[in-house]
């Protein structure tokens, strides 16, 4: 089973099953992603496997974008050579446009190899990351579905503000975390425990039940989900 795998939102559709029941889908374009880098937790301090994800045009990528991919001749590398230092293993391929890091042993996994959906068989659910849409400057209303003010008498001109925000003598101030108006979007978000519902090895494609953060054409991660619904019990406190 693949630890993680980098890919794109291609759109959202639905698929009937074999019972005739219509089921929505998110269609991503999983891999394949080579294997960048792998972090130990003797050099590094922790596990990791880097992979990348979508070409890049060498000419518009920086030097350390190049190197990241490629051994490059340089001074540096030059005396680190001559120091005895061997350089570590680069995967070869073309510079990556999407880079991450998924946490975990990386197993049989070695710098240049390629991952692809085919270790998500078996896969019941996966957690996916992505940016989600960015909206801009939002008020209470669109940002927090606030109901807003009363639309009759005595309210004039603030049908859509918030109203009282802190409360009286005592605090005399806003606490932290009150819902307001301000940036709404453009954040990391998760979704967990989405269901895949097919796998096409040919075309590279994951299709998962539901939908996922972020807009179409933008890059997400996936990761298998350790989080079983039916499977979490809450202790009641004696």
């Amino acid at each position: 089973m693949a630890l993680g795998l980098l890919g794109r939102k291609v759109g959202m559709t639905q698929i009937f099953l074999e019972d005739g029941s219509v089921v929505p889908v998110t269609v991503l374009e999983a891999g394949p992603c080579p294997v960048l880098q792998l972090r130990t937790t003797d050099r590094d301090g922790y596990e990791a496997v880097q992979l990348g994800f979508a070409d890049r045009d060498r000419e518009r990528t920086s030097r350390s974008g190049r190197g990241q991919v490629a051994q490059l001749d340089s001074r540096r590398s030059k005396r680190r050579k001559d120091a005895g230092i061997e350089p570590l293993a680069r995967a070869n391929c073309e510079p990556q446009r999407f880079v991450r890091e998924i946490r975990g042993p990386a197993g049989e996994l070695k710098v240049g190899d390629s991952v692809t959906v085919k270790g998500f068989e078996g896969v019941v659910a996966v957690d996916i990351t992505g940016t989600i849409k960015g909206r801009g400057t939002a008020g209470l209303m669109k940002k927090w579905n606030f109901k807003g003010q009363r639309a009759t008498h005595g309210v004039k001109k603030v049908h859509r503000h918030s109203g009282g925000t802190s409360a009286n003598t005592f605090p005399a101030r806003v606490f932290k975390g009150k819902k307001m108006g301000g940036r709404w979007g453009a954040e990391r978000g998760t979704i967990r425990n989405l269901k895949v519902v097919r796998i096409d090895e040919e075309k590279n494609l994951l299709l998962v039940r539901g939908a996922v953060p972020g807009p179409i054409g933008g890059f997400v991660m996936v990761r298998p989900t350790n989080l079983v619904r039916g499977a979490v019990q809450v202790k009641k406190k004696k």
